[in-house]
């Protein structure tokens, strides 16, 4: 991962990055943010000649490359930071981490006097946008290898800079858990990198239920939606338990390695990037470990139902009838309904057997996010106003984007089978609201105190955006890792 260092003093100057606002005035458009260390001679002048030949507005994000052969700085690099938010700041690290990236080494100087959230962002969208996954060599992998950033006092933006740090590296890991291919990637596998991860983080305890524990103990959801793989389910308990906590909070997140639709089997389009299906359970385990390694005084219990849902001859059937952890059955009419039913079994066990004080799950669940609310956008279901709030402040502050969907009592009607409790794949349409509906029936006494997103849009970039590249964005991990911020 990309170096970064809080410098008081310049070691290098060789490319040199300097921010740029917006002004009030036509001309100049833009200028140079007072900054917190003296300037080369000459620099200053010519930064602010180049901003009306170049056209530079100073919005977040916007950069250019000024050449200076036989001078230092050798190169000069204008970066627009808007407003001068964590959010605009987080956008200008993107932007860097795109036009640095031939280069092996860039000094860039904070503004005098900013407060520690810029550093937080900058580093963020630096080590987001400078994120790659290949399995192969990759002959255009970034050749940026350290940042340095020059402060007035280093010490005021260490902690900023670790959390920034901790926050960029646990979403690079959910990313790399989504991306990998399904041939290398099953629920053993998954589970296997979790241990792997959480092995020696001190207050963190790790339980995973292989095949025939889960078939003894009665997760008949999670066992139905692995029948049909020839690698087994799992379930994966990961425990962050600090002392003294006086906050309990379950994350629940979908993990289907790979999702062939089962029996109800998917059209090729629709299948060739279910690898991403377990998007949910890569973010809240991400989200656990950084809550470990960032020490934050809430006690976080992560369950991650995890199965292939494949074709064979021991694959579960449209229209089975399926017995939940707890004993609630479920009429399943369409296989490729499969991620509700796993997430059905580990909500009830998370009501019954752990008495947290918030249950929240994260799941690719459902195309019809995309549909309501477009690429970029998960859609957040509650019953608890204060909750919902402070989650989709928690997401806004983290550069991501959620938003609040209804729960509509008539469309309950939907869920009622003649053969089982429940009707697991409604067809009446309001795809996402309804499944939201249907895992609410498993949230017990804590139905006031649960939140599902249905994030399977955002959880997968088409191209590179700012501080998301290509492939899977590790959505939700940031999101989370600020929310349990606010809860000790």
């Amino acid at each position: 991962m990309l170096a970064i260092r809080l410098l008081a003093e310049p070691t290098r100057l060789d490319v040199l990055a300097l921010p740029i606002r917006p002004t009030d005035r036509a001309d100049p458009p833009a200028e140079l943010v007072p900054v917190a260390a003296d300037l080369p001679d000459g620099v200053a002048d010519e930064l602010a000649a180049l901003v009306p030949a170049a056209r530079l507005t100073g919005d977040p994000g916007q950069t250019w490359t000024q050449v200076r052969p036989g001078r230092v700085p050798a190169r000069l690099l204008p970066l627009g930071i808007g407003a001068g938010d964590e959010a605009a700041w987080r956008a200008a690290g993107a932007a860097l981490a795109g036009v640095a990236a031939r280069e092996d080494h860039v000094t860039l100087p904070l503004p005098a006097g900013a407060p520690p959230a810029v550093a937080r962002g900058l580093v963020e969208g630096l080590l987001l946008a400078s994120y790659r996954f290949r399995l192969g060599a990759d002959g255009n992998a970034p050749a940026l290898a350290a940042v340095d950033l020059l402060v007035e006092d280093p010490a005021v933006y260490a902690d900023a800079v670790a959390v920034a740090r901790t926050t960029a590296a646990m979403t690079r890991l959910a990313r790399d858990l989504v991306n990998m291919p399904a041939s290398v990637k099953n629920p053993g596998w998954f589970a296997g990198q979790v241990a792997d991860a959480a092995a020696g983080v001190p207050d963190l305890n790790l339980r995973v239920r292989e095949p025939r524990d889960l078939a003894a103990e009665g997760f008949g959801g999670i066992v139905a939606v692995g029948s049909g793989s020839a690698n087994g389910p799992r379930l994966v308990e990961l425990d962050w338990r600090p002392a003294g906590a006086r906050m309990h909070v379950v994350l629940v997140g979908k993990g289907i390695t790979f999702d062939t639709g089962g029996i109800s089997i998917k059209p090729v389009s629709g299948m060739k990037l279910m690898r991403k299906d377990m998007g949910g359970a890569a973010a809240v385990v991400a989200a656990t470990l950084g809550a470990a390694t960032m020490r934050l005084p809430v006690r976080v219990t992560t369950l991650a139902p995890l199965a292939e849902n494949m074709v064979s001859g021991a694959s579960f059937r449209p229209g089975d009838v399926v017995r939940h952890y707890g004993g609630t059955t479920s009429e399943t009419t369409n296989s490729d309904a499969e991620g509700r039913l796993v997430l059905a079994d580990a909500l009830t066990y998370a009501v019954r057997e752990l008495s947290p004080d918030l249950l929240v799950d994260l799941a690719t669940l459902t195309g019809a996010n995309a549909v309501a609310l477009g690429k970029r956008t998960a859609a957040l279901y509650s019953e608890n106003d204060r909750l919902a709030a402070d989650l989709l402040a928690a997401v806004d502050a983290a550069g991501e984007a959620a938003w609040r969907m209804p729960l509509p009592a008539d469309y309950v009607d939907y869920l009622r089978s003649e053969l089982a409790d429940l009707y697991s794949a409604p067809a009446q349409g309001a795809g996402s609201v309804v499944a939201a509906l249907y895992l609410r029936e498993f949230t017990g006494e804590l139905r006031d105190r649960w939140v599902h997103v249905d994030m399977s849009a955002p959880s997968w970039s088409e191209d590179d955006d700012a501080e998301l590249t290509k492939g899977a964005t590790g959505w939700g991990v940031r999101s989370l890792l600020r929310w349990l911020g606010t809860l000790g």
